[in-house]
């Protein structure tokens, strides 16, 4: 039977290789984002490539009544969402105290707000048919803390404890919810947010592989994957809980330094 996926900021990175994949798979697709020519790029591509069908939907995320919109009119459609994958997202460098409150708003609105809204509107939908995947897209940041991107450091570990605690509700259903924590990714992202030219970009990973690892995940139903990053990340990863806290933020806080 053909899935239907409902993807945020399709239009370009890896919310654009989540939906190349659902297509080669004969799934429709339901694109939102702010870029409207590049969703109407999108659905030529898609459309006649795999003979699928993209609806677009362009909406700005930053606005608070997106998600319900989103959810009405797709409601009014008629169309059944199958996956979500929440995608959409930004970051911003910039020590707390110097950053507006209109770009941090912005981006709780994005990474925070707007995909809890669309988790809480369309799982209520997917447990009562007892079928459904959602996939959060969280970071690697999302497990540790981060002087110089303090808001976005802290979004993400939101996205990533919001996910693992829905994961445990859904413990009797065949609906599911999953976590793809990618690392440093070759995509805009780190150009609009100027995250390129800190440590943490020097070697960013394959968009599509991203977008592979987690639609696979989201598929089996998994609690969480992390992609993109080499095995000695990892291992700092799993050893950072263990490391002291000032230690551990200052190390963080050197690798956010901008590289000019």
């Amino acid at each position: 039977m053909k899935k239907t996926a409902l993807i945020t900021g399709a239009a370009g990175g890896i919310g654009k290789e989540f939906a190349k994949i659902h297509a080669q798979k004969g799934g429709d697709i339901v694109g939102v984002d702010l870029n409207l020519a590049g969703l109407k790029t999108l659905k030529t591509e898609l459309e006649s490539q795999y003979g699928v069908t993209v609806y677009i939907i362009e909406k700005n995320l930053t606005d608070l009544n997106a998600p319900k919109e989103i959810y009405d009119e797709l409601k009014t459609r008629q169309i059944n969402i199958n996956y979500l994958i929440n995608n959409a997202g930004f970051g911003g460098v910039g020590d707390f105290h110097k950053r507006s409150w209109e770009q941090d708003l912005a981006m709780i609105q994005v990474d925070v707000i707007a995909l809890t809204a669309l988790t809480k509107f369309f799982l209520p939908d997917f447990v009562e048919r007892n079928e459904g995947r959602i996939l959060n897209v969280s970071s690697t940041v999302s497990l540790i803390p981060g002087p110089g991107q303090a808001v976005y450091f802290a979004s993400k570990a939101f996205v990533t404890s919001l996910t693992r605690s829905i994961y445990g509700e859904l413990n009797n259903s065949n609906a599911s919810i999953t976590a793809l924590l990618p690392g440093a990714t070759q995509t805009g992202f780190g150009d609009h947010s100027g995250m390129n030219k800190t440590a943490i970009y020097k070697k960013p990973a394959n968009a599509a592989d991203v977008a592979k690892d987690g639609y696979e995940a989201m598929l089996k139903g998994e609690l969480e994957v992390i992609s993109g990053i080499p095995f000695s990340q990892r291992v700092e990863l799993a050893v950072a809980p263990l490391l002291p806290k000032k230690a551990l933020v200052e190390r963080i806080r050197k690798t956010q330094e901008i590289k000019e």
